[in-house]
């Protein structure tokens, strides 16, 4: 792992302190948001039936498949409503997002401009599958979009937060979303990681591009 391009990226130094950071950094967040988890997650079984943590399948570090955790904010059937319903799979096939999307239960729409269905992914950085800032994280069918960049997108860790989340998140069409991407990657600093983690928290509590 210390030959990795996210070790070229950052340098040695810098890839072991970034490691470090998002472990201790995710760690020390779980144990100061255990009271928000356990509230959201009674939030979640209180108003909807079905799992209260949802797994979403995505690529990882060097095309490496993993499940991102979230709070389900979603009906119990919703990968069903979107096979079934065309509008909505052709809509959601172009942004890999959905605007008024009706699928959402009434309490994960307030999570999701809340940002609180992301809570769990701390874990995945826990795990190692994920950074706390990074690109966005991607579905599998996703990786066609990338193009000749996808290698490229795929060197780093997919990040909780990044710079996607603070120039617009929703509001971004999905080729500036790319840009955003690789923007990070060939940027990637601690600092810059420090800075978008600092402008992560107006941005969340906001609520800007959320949807």
């Amino acid at each position: 792992m210390i030959d990795s391009p996210a070790a070229v990226l950052y340098g040695r130094r810098g890839w072991l302190a970034k490691e470090c950071f998002d472990r201790v950094g995710a760690a020390l967040l779980l144990l100061a948001l255990s009271p928000v988890m356990a509230l959201v997650a009674l939030i979640v079984r209180l108003t909807s039936s079905g799992p209260i943590v949802y797994r979403r399948r995505v690529v990882g570090l060097n095309g490496v498949e993993f499940d991102a955790f979230k709070f389900r904010t979603m009906v119990a059937d919703a990968d069903r409503i979107l096979a079934l319903r065309i509008d909505l799979h052709d809509a959601y096939g172009e942004n890999v997002k959905l605007r008024d999307d009706p699928r959402l239960t009434r309490a994960g729409r307030w999570l999701r401009k809340a940002s609180l269905d992301e809570l769990p992914q701390l874990l995945n950085v826990l795990r190692g599958e994920m950074s706390l800032v990074g690109p966005r994280m991607i579905s599998p069918d996703e990786r066609p979009k990338f193009g000749k960049a996808l290698e490229r997108r795929l060197s780093v860790k997919p990040g909780i937060t990044g710079l996607w989340q603070v120039s617009g998140r929703q509001e971004l069409d999905y080729v500036a979303r790319i840009a955003l991407d690789l923007q990070y990657i060939e940027q990637g600093s601690l600092w810059l990681d420090l800075t978008i983690l600092l402008k992560t928290i107006p941005a969340v509590l906001t609520m800007r591009g959320a949807y």
